[in-house]
């Protein structure tokens, strides 16, 4: 990518960008696609942000949580949905949950 089309990339608010990859998609033909073929592409992805932490490469790891978040957006524009009603209802199940921390993971109330 030159340092222009980088540029381009940066100066997208999360609105534009999420509406990019998903004209993207649609010319690529995938919003059309088996979404089961979309998650291995979500599970693959997710695979590399595990390497890129095991690695500490934090390149690495900006690049893979874009791709993993490239293909939910995918994933979600095959079945009817958009990735904002995805993380609204996940935001809506989680922004009043209580527990507690430990070791680095919220772990919910229910579950201690």
């Amino acid at each position: 990518m030159t340092k222009e089309q980088l540029q381009e990339v940066k100066t997208m608010n999360l609105n534009e960008l999420v509406q990019s990859v998903e004209q993207w998609s649609i010319d690529k033909g995938l919003d059309q696609a088996e979404s089961s073929k979309q998650f291995l592409k979500v599970s693959e992805e997710f695979g590399e942000v595990a390497a890129a932490l095991a690695r500490g490469d934090k390149e690495a790891l900006k690049d893979a949580i874009g791709d993993e978040i490239v293909t939910l957006i995918i994933l979600g524009q095959q079945n009817d949905l958009t990735i904002e009603e995805c993380l609204n209802t996940a935001y809506s199940e989680i922004r009043n949950r209580k527990g507690k921390t430990i070791n680095g993971v919220f772990v919910k109330e229910e579950d201690l």
